[in-house]
């Protein structure tokens, strides 16, 4: 149960550090999770980068 709370909060952590996402200006929930998309992806393609 630990485990899965831990990857939980590093992937807030990971979206925290995006700068969009570290204020909640958006006004539509859709467009928020635009975002989450976004950053998530930019993060797998940098991991992908790296091997």
């Amino acid at each position: 149960m630990l485990k899965r709370r831990w990857v939980v909060e590093r992937t807030f952590t990971w979206l925290g550090k995006s700068r969009r996402m570290r204020r909640d200006l958006e006004a539509l929930p859709e467009t928020s999770e635009n975002l989450v998309d976004q950053v998530m992806i930019r993060l797998m393609v940098r991991r992908l980068a790296a091997l």
